[in-house]
């Protein structure tokens, strides 16, 4: 389940802004609001209601998916590659630095691998990965941080890039310290030829029952000689979307979450029409979904998203990018949206 962090690391933390020491946990800019959800709605008939009925939110059918073409996604030049592996997980050849964000490889996205299966298995195993520069983590929960997909990298020469605190999860399952970079908001991870910097996002952490937000959460800007990228995370739309854009945008492309959404939890997760608004705050050229599309987490249809952001998009003359899972797309090209979702009738 992970190693919280220890005396030392606690003491570092007194130094963030973001973090609560007499409750000894991270907070967000309007916590109130957050622990106001988690006492009238996140409770044990909530959590059995999510498994009731989950088969007609699932697809019943494989999900159309490309094998990636590594070679054109390796190529040595200024444009910018993304290759997308459902949910959260996906991969940037940035000025031919490979980037690995929120990397789920294993079957399931629950502590109990019989629990919340994906849907299909990854469409690359990771030891078909290309070398990684640097693994991208938004924050603690099992969807976007998996020990095993972790561990494969013990050996490797991959840094870690992660929000104050999960460098103590990585740390106790094996990663060298040497190659963690742990950052509060607002602060950026320097690099050879490209910056990671660490911002704000509405949302938690934890593993367990007893460890919630004992580890920051975060969004992320990238930013390297030709090309700007902003990572949502999870997050619920807040102030901090027009913040960020304000002091780092414009951005090349925005990678949003837009799944997973239900009123009960509305203030850490965005619904589409709230991803369309943070898409404009952010003053993002082109908008890439995530956090959909691999797991059920919540209550609606699996392609409820894309649909919603489809109709969105023509509304408010967005630049759409929503690939088949494994799919090439190379940002700085026109993207040719096929409503592949719609394979689930």
């Amino acid at each position: 389940m992970g190693t919280n962090p220890d005396k030392d690391n606690v003491a570092r933390f007194k130094h963030s802004m973001h973090y609560d020491a007499s409750k000894k946990k991270f907070v967000n800019r309007n916590q109130d609001a957050i622990d106001e959800m988690w006492d009238k709605n996140i409770t044990f008939t909530i959590m059995i209601d999510m498994f009731k009925g989950r088969k007609i939110l699932k697809p019943t059918t494989t999900l159309p998916e490309l094998k990636p073409d590594l070679s054109a996604f390796l190529q040595q030049d200024s444009d910018l590659r993304v290759i997308w592996f459902g949910h959260s997980s996906f991969m940037l050849n940035i000025d031919g630095i490979i980037v690995l964000v929120d990397p789920v490889f294993t079957n399931s996205s629950f502590p109990v691998n019989i629990m919340n299966k994906r849907f299909q298995p990854p469409v690359l195993k990771l030891n078909e990965l290309p070398a990684i520069d640097y693994i991208l983590i938004s924050h603690d929960h099992y969807d976007h941080l998996d020990i095993k997909s972790v561990q494969y990298f013990i050996d490797k020469k991959a840094h870690f890039v992660v929000p104050l605190g999960v460098g103590s999860h990585l740390k106790g399952w094996g990663i060298p310290y040497n190659r963690i970079v742990e950052k509060d908001w607002w602060k950026t991870a320097e690099f050879d030829r490209i910056q990671f910097i660490a911002t704000p996002a509405q949302h938690f952490s934890g593993r367990g029952i007893f460890d919630r937000n004992k580890t920051l959460w975060a969004s992320w800007v990238i930013k390297s000689k030709n090309h700007s990228v902003y990572f949502s995370g999870d997050s619920g739309y807040d102030i901090h979307f027009k913040a960020i854009g304000n002091k780092y945008g414009p951005f090349d492309i925005a990678f949003l979450e837009c799944g997973q959404y239900n009123n009960q939890w509305k203030e850490v997760h965005m619904f589409p029409e709230d991803s369309v608004t943070a898409f404009k705050d952010l003053r993002a050229k082109k908008f890439f979904p995530i956090h959909w599309g691999m797991f059920i987490l919540s209550k609606h249809p699996w392609n409820d998203p894309p649909k919603q952001l489809h109709a969105l998009s023509k509304t408010h003359k967005i630049d759409l990018i929503i690939p088949k899972i494994g799919q090439l797309v190379n940002v700085n090209h026109t993207f040719q949206l096929e409503e592949w979702w719609n394979c689930d009738k």
